[in-house]
């Protein structure tokens, strides 16, 4: 499997909700945070402006532009952003499949999409490693998203036997069809993501997903990649943000929290299965990354300090491997 399947297999897609939105007039949203949350979304009718937290620029959505937010992260659409913007609870009731919310009438701008919930512990740690947002405004990209949201709507709302779990199915094709797309339009930015657009980066993350156990050197992982050992190092740090041990560090510790959220198997078979020759290293690397003991997480036992921003600050400063 490759690293981006990986990665969106942990996450683990569930709980499809299809929506739409029609408003006229002036008008402003803010949504707070999606809680775990990956929004899809098409443009039907209309234009807007879309406003992410912490992404610099706005983004305009134009009559048929798709967007997906990876992230979940806080966002704002307005017909004009230097409007004061409403918190959507106050519009919005309780999600439903097919519900459909209209602002000042309708008939202006209407949007139709679908969000999915994806679920895991180590979920904040796998959301940091996509984009915030996926904007596609091509007449090709849109039309091959556009197929996925129809269709999920049409799953859930004709309620025929198995709808729900092929909507599942679909909105996890959804997010990787857009995230696809996206990296292949060569966008030139800063993390793992990105980094699999690298052409000889992409080739030493593939090794290290291949094989996580073995004793990784930077030679080596350079050599996979065809680079010397310092241009290596020093070209997967700016572009993934870590180096290349700290990120083997990183992948370790989320396919451990995987085998303890999904089986029974115990620190003594985990550990030597992802290259630590003692429990004691696994644990002391697992609490580093993670932010609690093995012990703390397989009993969904996440301290209370250790909110998801820490986790998430916790795994940006992942640690080398130890031994």
């Amino acid at each position: 499997m490759d690293p981006l399947s990986e990665v969106l297999s942990l996450l683990k897609p569930s709980s499809t909700i299809s929506s739409g939105f029609n408003a006229a007039g002036e008008w402003s949203i803010q949504f707070g945070d999606q809680h775990r949350q990956i929004k899809c979304y098409v443009i039907v009718t209309g234009g807007c402006w879309l406003a992410v937290d912490g992404v610099d620029e706005a983004v305009r959505l134009e009559q048929g532009d798709c967007f997906v937010l990876p992230r979940g992260l806080p966002f704002r659409l307005a017909s004009d952003l230097s409007l004061s913007p409403v918190p959507a609870p106050t519009l919005f009731p309780p999600a439903r499949a097919g519900g459909l919310v209209t602002l000042n009438g309708g008939g202006s701008f209407s949007l139709v999409g679908a969000r999915f919930a994806v679920g895991g512990n180590s979920t904040d740690m796998l959301l940091e490693m996509l984009p915030p947002i996926v904007h596609l405004s091509r007449e090709t990209e849109r039309d091959a998203l556009r197929w996925s949201i129809e269709r999920i709507m049409q799953e859930l709302s004709s309620h025929q036997p198995g709808g729900h779990l092929m909507a599942q199915y679909l909105s996890h094709m959804m997010l990787l069809q857009a995230l696809r797309i996206h990296l292949s339009n060569g966008h030139q930015q800063k993390g793992w993501f990105y980094a699999l657009a690298d052409r000889n980066l992409s080739g030493a993350i593939r090794a290290m997903h291949a094989n996580p156990a073995k004793n990784w050197t930077l030679a080596e992982l350079g050599e996979t990649a065809g680079m010397s050992r310092s241009v290596f190092a020093e070209r997967f740090k700016a572009t993934v943000g870590e180096t290349p041990i700290d990120y083997l560090s990183r992948w370790r510790m989320l396919l451990a929290c995987s085998r303890f959220e999904n089986g029974d198997d115990p620190v003594s078979v985990v550990a030597p299965a992802l290259g630590y020759q003692s429990e004691s290293a696994f644990s002391k690397a697992f609490k580093r990354v993670v932010g609690c003991s093995p012990r703390q997480y397989r009993g969904r036992a996440i301290l209370p300090s250790e909110t998801p921003a820490r986790l998430r600050a916790r795994s940006s400063h992942a640690v080398s491997v130890s031994r």
